[in-house]
Formats: C-alpha cells, sequence, structure tokens
C-alpha cells in the first residue's frame, strides 16, 4: 500500500487579502514535509472557477514548486483537463515533459474531462463532447510525449502539423497515465485503455474491493492501451485526520471532509452559483443538515452520509474516512490494503481544517500507521506485477495491431514566416523582398515590416 495527498485549494470564505498567498504556502510546507515522512505522493487538481471548493487552477505551477522543495516523492497531475479548450494536447505534453525533468522523473500524468457546468461553459466546451475531447486530447498528448518528430494530427478537435515538441520526459517511454474516475463505468473505461483509475468518488474498501476485481478482469478481456505503457493500478481517495483521541480526530477533520462534500455536490449537483458573490461556506453552515452533513457529529454518523459514515463502529462499515484514532484507521487502511488498493490518497487540506492540525495527522500516521503496509508493499507490488505480466503482454500486443500514426512526409518542411508568404505569393514580390531582408539582416539591420515584425 502505498499513500498520498490530495490538494483541491479549498479556501471556504471570508477570505482575508492574504489568504490565497498563506494557502499555497502552507501546501507546500505540508508537501515539504510530507516528503520527509515518507508519503509516496502528492496529487494537485485543476479546477477552474469553482471558488471556495478549488483555488487550484495552476497545478502545473504549484508542482513545480514542490518538486525543488522534495526529493523522493511522487508528484501527481490529478488531473490535467485533456479536452484541447481547457489544454492544448501540445501544451500539455511540454508541461508534463518539464516538470518530469525539473523533478529528475517523479511525474505521474492523470488526465480528465471535468463534469461541472462552471468549467465546461467557461471553455465552451458541450457536455456531450468532453468524453470524445478529453480521449483525442490524450492521444494526441501521449504522442507528442514520444514520437520525434511528432508526425501531425487531423482530427475533430485538434488539428496540428508534425512538430518535434521538446523537451521530452525523463521517464520512458512516457510518465505513468492515469484518469479521474468518480463512477464505475470509468473505471472500466480506464481498464480497457490500460490507465491507472484515480477513484475519486468516496467508496468504502468492501466496494473498492469489487472494482478492482472488475478492473484486472476487463484489462486481461480487451484491454488496448492508450499509452506505451500499461500502467494498472487503482489509488482512491478520502478524508483523513488522526488523533491519539477519535473524538478529537472528528472535530479536527469531520467537517472539513463534509465540506468538501457539499461544495463539490453545489459545483455538480444542487447549486445556483453568482460569481464572486455566492458564499458557499454560509451556505454549508446554514443547508448542510438538509444535505447530510449535520454539524451534530453523532447525527452526522448516523446519518452514514457522505463524508460522515462510522470507521467501524460497533461493527459497522463505511466512510467517514480515515477520521479517527490510529486503531481506527489503521484498522481501516488494512481493508483497502485487502480489497486490492495500491494508493490510498487522503483529502486533509479541506474546509477550514487547520495547517497544525494537518502537519500534525501527517507526523502521527507516519509514525504509526504507515511503517507496517510500507513493509509489505514491495512484495505487494512484486507479486502483483508478476500476476499481470501475461496480461499487460497480451495487451501490448493488441495495441501493436493497431493503424500506425501517420507517417511524416520526407519532404515535409517548417518554413520562416517571410519564406512561407513568400511560396503563397505567385507574383514573386514576396520573394523578392525576402531576399532583400535576408541581406539588411546580415548588414544588421532591423526587421520592420507592420503587421509582421514591427
Amino acid at each position: 500500500m502505498k499513500f498520498g495527498l490530495f490538494y483541491e485549494h479549498q479556501l471556504p470564505r471570508p477570505w482575508t487579502d492574504d489568504a490565497e498567498h498563506q494557502l499555497l504556502k502552507d501546501a507546500l510546507d505540508q508537501v515539504e514535509l510530507a516528503d520527509q515522512l515518507g508519503f509516496d505522493q502528492v496529487w494537485e487538481v485543476e479546477h477552474h472557477f469553482l471558488e471556495e471548493y478549488s483555488h487550484s487552477s495552476a497545478p502545473e505551477v504549484f508542482l513545480a514548486a514542490a518538486s525543488q522543495r522534495t526529493s523522493r516523492i511522487r508528484l501527481g497531475h490529478g488531473i490535467i483537463q485533456t479536452p484541447p479548450p481547457f489544454n492544448h494536447p501540445a501544451r500539455v505534453a511540454e508541461r508534463v515533459a518539464t516538470l518530469d525533468l525539473l523533478s529528475d522523473g517523479r511525474v505521474d500524468f492523470g488526465t480528465g474531462e471535468s463534469s461541472s457546468e462552471a468549467e465546461l461553459g467557461g471553455f465552451g466546451i458541450h457536455p456531450m463532447d468532453k468524453r470524445d475531447m478529453w480521449r483525442e486530447g490524450l492521444d494526441v498528448a501521449v504522442r507528442c510525449l514520444t514520437e520525434t518528430p511528432f508526425t501531425g494530427h487531423h482530427g475533430k478537435h485538434v488539428q496540428m502539423p508534425p512538430r518535434n515538441v521538446v523537451p521530452k520526459p525523463m521517464q520512458k517511454p512516457h510518465p505513468p497515465l492515469w484518469v479521474a474516475c468518480s463512477r464505475r463505468d470509468t473505471i472500466r473505461l480506464a481498464a480497457e485503455l490500460g490507465i491507472g483509475a484515480l477513484a475519486f468518488s468516496f467508496i468504502d474498501p468492501e466496494d473498492a474491493a469489487h472494482w478492482a476485481t472488475e478492473y484486472e478482469q476487463i484489462l486481461a478481456d480487451r484491454c488496448v492501451p492508450a499509452g506505451l505503457a500499461v500502467n494498472h493500478q487503482l489509488a482512491c481517495v478520502t478524508p483523513m485526520m488522526i488523533h491519539d483521541d477519535a473524538e478529537e480526530a472528528i472535530r479536527r477533520g469531520l467537517e472539513g471532509g463534509n465540506f468538501f462534500g457539499y461544495s463539490l455536490g453545489h459545483y455538480y449537483i444542487f447549486g445556483e452559483h453568482h460569481p464572486g458573490r455566492t458564499d458557499v461556506w454560509a451556505q454549508f453552515q446554514e443547508r448542510r443538515a438538509q444535505h447530510g452533513f449535520s454539524p451534530d457529529i453523532e447525527a452526522a454518523i448516523a446519518q452514514e452520509r457522505l463524508g460522515a459514515k462510522a470507521i467501524d463502529r460497533d461493527g459497522a462499515t463505511g466512510l467517514r474516512g480515515a477520521i479517527g484514532d490510529v486503531g481506527q484507521v489503521r484498522d481501516y487502511v488494512r481493508r483497502y490494503e485487502e480489497a486490492g488498493v495500491d494508493q490510498i490518497i487522503f483529502v486533509l487540506q479541506s474546509g477550514k481544517n487547520r495547517h497544525d492540525h494537518i502537519c500534525e495527522s501527517l507526523e502521527l500516521f507516519a509514525t504509526e500507521v504507515m511503517p507496517e503496509f510500507a513493509e509489505r508493499d514491495e512484495a505487494f507490488v512484486k507479486a502483483k506485477t508478476e500476476r499481470l505480466g501475461p496480461v499487460v503482454e497480451a495487451a501490448m500486443a493488441r495495441r501493436a495491431e493497431l493503424d500506425p500514426p501517420p507517417a511524416l512526409d520526407p519532404d515535409y518542411v517548417m518554413s520562416g514566416m517571410l519564406s512561407a508568404m513568400a511560396k503563397a505569393d505567385t507574383s514573386g514580390q514576396m520573394a523578392e523582398l525576402n531576399e532583400q531582408l535576408a541581406e539588411d539582416r546580415a548588414l544588421g539591420k532591423p526587421l520592420n515590416i507592420p503587421g509582421v515584425f514591427d
């Protein structure tokens, strides 16, 4: 079992002028501490316009900063939104490769498509098109990461001529690929494409076991990898806050976990939002009981709603997440291990959870819970790799049967701007001008063509 941290950069109102600055600085301190404590991964989301829920619109910048304050923890894009209106696939490849080089090969390339109208509408994406856009954007980005040169693509959502996209990543053939999965059908899609599944819906360990079993079966039956390597990992997200006293852990972490669930629902399901004016935290305080996020701890546990279920209390199973004392959290994590989950990703930075409480939880977990699972992880990874070796080999063979990318025309050439204009000009005037400009440039004279060079 491996352990990661997940960041939305939540920032409930009211805000001070320094609030976002402090939020990011605290998160970097937490990641640096996690690296020192032996956590395996940090995951950073990409969201746009989701005020209070997520102030993480430039994950590549945050992860680049984290890369320079850490030495071993892996840096996961969880996720990059790959529909081209969000991010052109060449830019995705450039950013992923650069971060991989800066971090000495520690990047994981998580992908996704968003499901909020705030983001899709903001970038002019129709919901019915987003899945196709995600797939085409992913395919082109992988080719940009691995082809020298990229030989061009003319699809429905991406048109790009041949170019050599540089730099190339340190990890070969490319960093591990993942996809965000909030529903079971996306888990199935991940298996079909040989991509790691980031289960961002809160599922309990027993449900995760069913997801893991189905994933491996589909991987064996019909996987045709989207990348040049298969990543067959399953990671599950869960709230976390640990303390020697279980009730103190609940006081510190349950409200933040509940706000995570409420604010997610606000933007994705039931909310009516006025940009720059709606106070999601105030609405949460006022309405959370009717949505299953009661401020009364025992009532919340009894309701067993998202973010409020008990951790094995009186023999019950469910998902309050890893919020409890050392024994409760250890037992909870062990159930995920038994389910065959490769990584648990903890959400600590949520709601108004305090920086010092987050750091204390990281230290306590690393000291009292992590060691026994870390000791077993190497054997777990080895056994799974050996078990799925023939499956991966068969999947890669199916990929080899696909039509190859277009061949590069040996006569294809990229021309300078004026050379291209000269070729398109049948009068010959541009060719003469181009020659004159080349002579002027050789003599050190400045280029001054209005609208082209000015």
